[in-house]
């Protein structure tokens, strides 16, 4: 039987005001402890517009800084699953994190957006009815498996400026 792989702490800041969703990191991230660390995946190019800066030469803790600072913040909907490699679809024995309840102690929550299909499958199965309280992004996965561009991903993925507030908004 496959081990047992365990999600990140999530990365939020009380005035957080769009959650980034993914699945479960792969291998290469959990082996590094960071979130997207496999060079190939597209995550901080694709939230750097959202972030108002260019995330990709900082070191890590600056990024997540960087997210905190531009109310982006950052988890997972699976807390736990058995999983050969890192494909979303080997995912088996789910223990979904409590992503209502995190949603529920960032007051100025606008909108909560998936980073592919299986994070959003899952994720609006353990959001529930809470779903109806925010704007609902699904995004184009990140993930080097997704093939699909760089540049037909962007589009979906640069909505997030509009809930962050990256783009000067300063209102509530």
């Amino acid at each position: 039987m496959p081990e047992r792989k365990h999600s990140f702490p999530h990365v939020v800041a009380p005035d957080t005001r769009v959650l980034v969703l993914g699945s479960l990191p792969g291998e290469r991230s959990l082996a590094a402890a960071r979130y997207y660390a496999h060079p190939q995946n597209q995550f901080w190019q694709l939230i750097s517009p959202a972030a108002g800066r260019d995330l990709v030469p900082l070191p890590y803790d600056e990024r997540l800084a960087a997210l905190r600072a531009a109310r982006i913040g950052l988890w997972d909907v699976v807390a736990s699953a058995t999983r050969p490699g890192s494909t979303d679809a080997a995912l088996r024995d789910i223990e979904p994190h409590d992503i209502a309840a995190l949603a529920a102690t960032l007051p100025q929550l606008r909108a909560i957006a998936f980073n592919g299909a299986t994070a959003s499958r899952h994720g609006l199965r353990n959001l529930g009815a809470a779903a109806a309280r925010y704007t609902i992004l699904n995004l184009p996965s990140s993930s080097p498996l997704h093939t699909v561009g760089l540049a037909a991903k962007a589009p979906k993925w640069a909505e997030l400026s509009i809930f962050a507030g990256a783009m000067g908004d300063d209102t509530d």
